[in-house]
């Protein structure tokens, strides 16, 4: 099968297309094998507004859950199962794409229970649960970069387990992440595990910055402030990538790691459906090209880029002093920043925690009907 050109184009230029999505009717029709197959697809990610909306819609689960009832599963035991079987399966699907690139691709992201989001113990404790239960090397545990998840980032790679950092808003928290990265492949070293099969990404959230801004610059609402919309999330995210590059592109730290095999952790953009319809639907993808990183899109945004993204090579390398230009005119207009991604990091472990609840909630009432 032929690949989209523009995707080809984006993958070409270094970044690594992953569906931002996973259902079992996904799997079962085909499709993720088509959008690996047209769509340049190599990896998954999931997340519990995901998992909810999968189990909401249609009766691919029902099936599976009247087993589960029939043998007396609660509630918690029947998502973990219905929700690991998913992303056990995916990585299968997926397997040659993780052998194809020495296991830098072809990976599939389940994430810990969000309200465990300020629990370091509990975190890595179902962490390590999660990764024996999928039992697959291309698996990605997700841990939010809250401050209680940072030290569980560490302690979960010193376990050997690759871990896709979530919810990260900021630069600030995108180097605290990193240490945390570089902290845990010292502590796997020391273990004796081999940190060259151990792999990360950063996933750092791009629309959701622009909409809070946006929303303050409305209020603000002077020439100036208008003048910046739509231009922060960008900025956050080239300002992320800079960073990467002290990091891993010549860090000391980071080059006594790497003469033992270590991989950099790559930066993610996530979140990249655009939500305000005045902009470019493609925006967080065109706007995002460098080497080294993984844009993450819902299938809405992958057609929009098969159809009409135009890439040019990459659009990140070099941008940073303008991407500070843009946050010194937030800061001058009145955007208070770390207001902004204080309140982003509090919403999105919210958002994730009520979509787990609805999730459980509705795997309960599919477990009450079926022992009926």
């Amino acid at each position: 099968m032929t690949q989209n050109p523009n995707l080809a184009a984006l993958s070409a230029a270094g970044v690594s297309v992953w569906l931002d999505d996973l259902s079992r009717q996904r799997l079962q029709s085909g499709n993720l094998q088509e959008l690996i197959d047209t769509r340049s697809v190599v990896g998954v990610t999931t997340n519990p507004t995901i998992f909810q909306k999968a189990l909401a819609k249609g009766d691919v689960y029902e099936a599976q859950v009247a087993e589960l009832a029939e043998r007396g599963a609660d509630v918690d035991a029947t998502v973990r199962t219905v929700t690991t079987d998913d992303v056990r399966n995916a990585c299968d699907v997926l397997a040659p794409q993780w052998q194809a690139s020495d296991g830098v691709d072809g990976r599939v992201s389940i994430e810990v229970d969000p309200r465990l989001a300020h629990d370091t113990d509990k975190t890595v404790k179902q962490a390590i649960e999660l990764w024996k239960i999928v039992d697959r090397p291309n698996l990605f545990i997700k841990i939010p970069a809250t401050k209680a998840g940072l030290p569980a980032i560490t302690a979960t790679l010193a376990e050997g387990i690759s871990v896709n950092v979530t919810l990260i808003f900021s630069v600030e928290r995108h180097r605290a992440v990193m240490d945390a990265y570089l902290d845990g492949l010292q502590a796997a070293k020391a273990a004796g595990h081999d940190i060259s099969k151990i792999h990360s990404v950063a996933s750092f959230f791009v629309s959701r910055v622009d909409t809070e801004i946006d929303k303050r610059l409305e209020k603000i609402g002077s020439t100036d402030a208008l003048a910046l919309r739509g231009q922060a999330a960008v900025a956050n995210a080239r300002l992320a990538y800079a960073a990467y590059q002290e990091v891993f592109v010549g860090g000391d730290r980071f080059e006594q790691l790497n003469a033992d095999g270590a991989r950099v952790q790559r930066p993610l953009w996530a979140s990249t459906g655009v939500k305000n319809p005045d902009y470019s639907d493609t925006l967080y993808v065109t706007e995002l090209v460098a080497p080294n990183t993984v844009n993450t899109m819902p299938e809405n945004t992958i057609d929009a880029v098969a159809d009409h993204g135009v890439v040019t090579g990459d659009t990140v390398t070099g941008t940073a002093a303008a991407a500070h230009e843009v946050f010194d005119k937030l800061a001058a207009v009145g955007i208070d920043l770390a207001d902004v991604f204080l309140v982003l990091e509090n919403e999105g472990v919210q958002k994730f925690e009520d979509s787990w609840n609805e999730l459980l909630r509705e795997t309960k009432t599919q477990l009450d009907s079926a022992a009926k």
